[in-house]
């Protein structure tokens, strides 16, 4: 159809049609005085929506087949003719009428059969003179491009071998249409079917290009290796690692993570393993940094994580034990359990890791062994030899006693598990530790999850970025590559990566800087837990358990609370103390609150103001108490789900729907104008002729061709929003948001 047809319809005149196509981005040129039909459809109802111009769409049907008027045209023709003949007479009459002499003609409109008949012709001619070769050798060039142009119409499909084509998490809109072989405008016009405003340039997501597929006949999938940026941000290695087809995947090495009380033995059991000297070059004999190294025994190689022993660095255990496969718990026979040893059971347990006791220093002349199995019996870790499930193996790192034993039950536990990755995939790992060298910049030392990371990999983790400039091992060697379970210290960020951040191998500069946009946006989206949203959850019977962290003066107060705690168990929800101590709250309970998703209860303990400005930070609530009947009063209130608290609710901002574009299930996307105040991703309320029709939940926010965080007064969006209700164009939507405040 003719921008000048366009323009007919809606009323308005032709520069101002234009000036609209300027503002939004359709894919027409300046130059370009015809559009694809179904784009044409599309303008028009965009417009139409934007202007509240009331448009027939009958009438719209009719005039997409009418001839442009070429009148004029005709008549300066037949002024420029010269007298007819009789031959000439009979030519006229043998031309087709209403011939259409302003269509725009292309390259790919040319038949094949012209082409062929054109070909032949060349053939034919015999050139005589030099000027007749050089205009024959033009002709034959020009007649190549136009038979190159004609045939390709439509991109070839780039396709898997089941035939089905592998799209990224993110793709623009002109990498999709030369991907799937349909023309750009039939795929931004399809788009706009869906609600999405999209230029040629725009990135879309995976779903939205799946949606887009299914509507123009294409079969897509998930590229193989690709994680969206939402896994990313869950730092969900389960999610991470999956795997499409099993037949790629092979068995790998266990991730073991040696944890225990300071002194205790922890690398000197790890040194007997690897039969190396680590221990000598530590400061006090205490590991200063989490170090990463694999050893083979018999064939079979096991990657060992030595996480620090004393409380400073219990993030950094929390996030190994999150890693880990096995947890290896070393505790000196001769001294037993400690508190730290304690924490180490709870992060291990709070992370569902399988645990193997090590029962070192057996050689020490004080040492009890059944004194200390007690002991762990009390920490609910029942030895096999007592009729329980917790293999305890007697060892000495000084003599080497055991210790084969001890590398034979982490070979034999991770058979059970059946562990298994895929190498041949790009490569996703875990940084456990980083540092910026003064040499060669920032440093991570990481353990390879799934896949293979190669020398000169592009890399993406958390918001830095880089080239891998070179993998060393844990002997500072430099080698190629490293595959499922392998650990190694590699170089080549822009920034210093954090300690849990997730790395991922891209194919390319541009999937790579896609990545890092989405990841930048999605993360300023995404903020911590706040103890309210806890109780919400609860509320709502989202929650099974409630974790809880207990700090007290005394041993007697401890062990009243827990049991006091364990008659408070209700048919939806159970607390779970997932460590207790004495003394007062800490940056390490804090820590552990939040990567247990726990909150610290406190009594007659002091939080000094470092530790509650941690608690900020990370979204942890901590509640102090004097008096236990009000501890268990207010814990059992929030169990039950019947917490008072104060709630406070704010009403946001209204937006006045102009259109709904897309439906399926309780899923639906619309476009409409905020009136006052600002629409966010909150929940909403549907008022229709002022009366309340609906509730939901506004998912995701654009702005012409951005996601946006929030969209003000007065501004025109695109909303994907959550609801039972079916919305129609003249309903509001009134944003609010709700807090609770408890005492």
């Amino acid at each position: 159809m003719r921008l000048v047809q366009v323009a007919k319809i809606l009323g308005i005149g032709g520069q101002e049609l234009r000036k609209e196509l300027l503002e939004v981005d359709f894919g027409v040129r300046p130059t370009d005085r015809e559009v694809a039909d179904n784009l044409a459809m599309g303008i028009i109802r965009f417009v139409a929506r934007k202007r509240n111009i009331k448009i027939d769409l009958e009438n719209i049907e009719g005039l997409k087949g009418e001839k442009p008027d070429t009148g004029a045209v005709e008549e300066d023709k037949e002024a420029e003719a010269e007298p007819a003949d009789a031959t000439s007479e009979t030519e006229k009459k043998s031309k087709p009428e209403n011939l259409n002499v302003l269509r725009k003609l292309t390259l790919e409109n040319v038949p094949k059969e012209a082409i062929d008949r054109q070909k032949e012709a060349l053939k034919k001619q015999k050139p005589k003179t030099r000027e007749e070769m050089e205009q024959q050798r033009v002709e034959s060039k020009i007649l190549q491009k136009i038979e190159k142009k004609s045939l390709s119409g439509n991109q070839e499909q780039i396709k898997t071998k089941t035939g089905v084509i592998a799209l990224p998490p993110q793709i623009s809109v002109k990498e999709f249409a030369e991907k799937s072989g349909i023309q750009v405008p039939k795929v931004i016009s399809a788009l706009m079917k869906n609600g999405v405003l999209a230029t040629i340039n725009q990135q879309i997501d995976f779903e939205t290009a799946t949606i887009v597929a299914m509507e123009l006949g294409v079969a897509v999938q998930r590229e193989a290796g690709a994680v969206s940026v939402e896994a990313l941000l869950r730092n969900d290695l389960k999610e991470l690692t999956i795997e499409d087809d099993p037949s790629h995947l092979l068995p790998r090495a266990p991730i073991v993570t040696v944890m225990g009380h300071v002194d205790h033995g922890k690398t000197a059991i790890l040194d007997a393993i690897r039969q190396t000297n680590v221990v000598a070059g530590e400061a006090g004999g205490i590991t200063q940094h989490i170090g990463a190294y694999q050893v083979v025994h018999e064939g079979k190689p096991v990657t060992f994580i030595d996480t620090p022993g004393h409380e400073a660095f219990t993030a950094m255990r929390a996030r190994g034990a999150q890693l880990t496969d096995i947890a290896i718990l070393v505790v000196s026979a001769e001294e037993g359990v400690k508190p730290t040893t304690i924490e180490a059971i709870n992060h291990a347990k709070d992370a569902d890791v399988p645990i193997l006791v090590a029962l070192n220093k057996i050689d020490r002349p004080n040492a009890d062994l059944e004194r200390v199995k007690g002991e762990l019996a009390g920490q609910g870790l029942q030895p096999e030899d007592w009729g329980g499930k917790v293999p305890m193996i007697p060892c000495s790192a000084h003599t080497k006693a055991g210790i084969p034993e001890l590398v034979e039950h982490i070979l034999l536990m991770a058979e059970m598990e059946e562990l298994k990755a895929n190498p041949g995939r790009p490569a996703i790992a875990t940084v456990i530790e980083s540092h910026l060298d003064r040499t060669k910049g920032p440093l991570a030392t990481i353990i390879v999850n799934t896949g293979t990371l190669h020398h000169g990999d592009l890399i993406g983790c958390g918001g830095s970025s880089g080239k891998v400039k070179a993998i060393m091992d844990s002997d500072g060697k430099r080698i190629p590559d490293i595959g499922p379970s392998g650990p190694g210290v590699i170089s080549g960020f822009d920034a210093l990566p954090g300690v849990g951040d997730i790395l991922q191998v891209f194919a390319s500069e541009k999937a790579l800087r896609n990545y890092l946009e989405a990841f930048k946006t999605a993360r300023g989206m995404r903020g911590k837990q706040t103890f309210a949203d806890l109780v919400s959850r609860l509320t709502e019977g989202k929650l099974s358990q409630l974790k809880i962290i207990l700090k007290t003066d005394a041993q007697g107060s401890l062990e009243s609370i827990q049991e006091a705690l364990k008659k408070l168990i209700t048919d939806q929800v159970q607390p779970k103390v997932i460590h207790a101590a004495i003394g007062d709250i800490t940056e390490s309970d804090v820590m552990m609150a939040s990567a247990g998703g726990a909150i610290v209860v406190g009594f007659n303990v002091d939080s000094p103001g470092p530790v509650m400005k941690t608690a900020d930070r990370e979204g942890v609530k901590i509640k102090h108490y004097d008096i236990i009947y009000k501890l268990l009063e207010d814990l059992e209130m929030l169990l039950k789900g019947l917490v008072e608290p104060v709630e406070e609710e704010k009403v946001t901002g209204h937006l006045e729907i102009r259109g709904v574009f897309f439906t399926k299930g309780g899923e639906q996307i619309v476009g409409g104008k905020v009136t006052d105040g600002s629409m966010k991703r909150t929940p909403f309320r549907l008022m229709r002729g002022g009366a309340l029709a609906g509730t939901g939940r506004i998912t995701s926010l654009k702005h012409v061709e951005k996601d946006i965080k929030e969209a003000k007064e007065g501004m025109e969006c695109g909303m994907r929003v959550t609801t039972s209700a079916p919305i129609m164009a003249g309903d509001v939507i009134e944003g609010y948001t709700k807090e609770f405040k408890t005492a």
